[in-house]
């Protein structure tokens, strides 16, 4: 019998679609979203959540109720709505706006990265990491093959302080998985996991298993003391693709150039961030090596329109060559422009 009880613990992942690009779910995360907002106030009650099955109902009709709560569970479960219906994550509106497949796939990877639980649902509130400790996991272990993967899927991550399992804990897990025969039971959701997985950037499957992506290792190699590796990679990746987007290629903000190189640059410094500041697309502006670094430090900062102002600290020559330099206006929306005030008052050195 405690074996029974034992095995049923674990991550619940169920969806009830599987492409992340498909019209219906996007279509019913809107709904949802819309939903909130229009009940903002509202305490969680059986019948506002019986109205909002309605709606999706009447948009993407099931073939019972049952359905249409997984469909929008899905989205509790991955992070984009927050329990009880009260609030969503800030990036659901960029992933509902986003023009391309690519910058969805982003988005989603920070999203699941950042707020998924996957014991968690409308009416209940898990609080547990379950994708951040996979990727820890990850970076402790290098890979990841089937047989991990269905054990992690039985690990309560609270048992496990350090946020991760090393491979000898990983190895006594699994051996247990096997014993009682939990892959056979559970391949639904395993199906699912591994349909997660391989939508998040910077992940790869080879030979079944799972790997970091040899790119982001080249792009991105230092290892950045405090901060989480793969929401700064992410965070990279929007920059990047907004600059796709806007541009037809990834070029420096400033100059307009396809630089070889090019640095995602904090506008608020990340040190003096919160954590949804330090990861915010819009805290930041793609620079050419040279602009990152007198930017960093405060001898360039640029006016609310986006042209450069230049530190009197700078040589007369410098000055000369950057003095016509100016942000894109294309990448100027409320928010950077917010983040650049920041930068002219606590920043840049006059």
């Amino acid at each position: 019998m405690v074996a029974s009880q034992e095995y049923e613990e674990y991550w619940k992942i169920t969806l009830e679609y599987t492409d992340i690009n498909d019209k219906r779910w996007i279509g019913t995360l809107k709904i949802i979203k819309d939903f909130i907002d229009e009940n903002a106030g509202k305490n969680y009650s059986r019948k506002l959540y019986v109205a909002l099955q309605k709606k999706v109902n009447d948009k993407f009709p099931k073939a019972d109720m049952a359905s249409v709560r997984k469909s929008i569970n899905q989205f509790v479960k991955l992070g984009f709505v927050n329990p009880h219906l009260q609030s969503y994550h800030p990036d659901t509106v960029r992933y509902l706006e986003a023009k391309t497949n690519r910058r969805r796939q982003t988005i989603f990877s920070r999203v699941v990265y950042e707020n998924s639980s996957f014991n968690s649902s409308v009416t209940n509130d898990s609080k547990k990491g379950h994708i951040e400790f996979l990727i820890k996991t990850l970076e402790e272990v290098e890979k990841l093959c089937p047989d991990d993967i269905i054990a992690l899927m039985r690990v309560n991550i609270d048992d496990y302080h350090e946020g991760y399992l090393t491979r000898v804990e990983l190895e006594r897990v699994k051996i247990e998985t096997k014993e009682i025969k939990f892959d056979e039971r559970k391949y639904n959701q395993k199906s699912h996991f591994r349909s997660i997985l391989s939508r998040l950037d910077d992940l790869k499957f080879q030979d079944n298993c799972l790997y970091f992506e040899e790119d982001a290792r080249r792009l991105f190699p230092e290892v950045l003391e405090g901060r989480d590796n793969y929401l700064q990679s992410t965070y990279r990746s929007l920059l990047k693709e907004e600059s796709v987007e806007k541009l037809g290629e990834a070029r420096c903000m400033v100059q307009d150039l396809p630089f070889p190189s090019l640095v995602a640059s904090h506008i608020k410094p990340w040190r003096k961030c919160s954590k949804e500041e330090a990861y915010d697309p819009d805290n930041g502006l793609l620079l050419s090596q040279d602009l990152d670094e007198m930017f960093d430090k405060g001898y360039i900062t640029f006016d609310e329109p986006g042209k450069i102002i230049l530190s009197e600290k700078l040589k007369p020559r410098i000055k000369d060559k950057l003095k016509d330099f100016q942000v894109n206006k294309l990448f100027l929306n409320k928010k950077r422009i917010e983040y650049l005030a920041y930068h002219r008052e606590h920043v840049f050195k006059k």
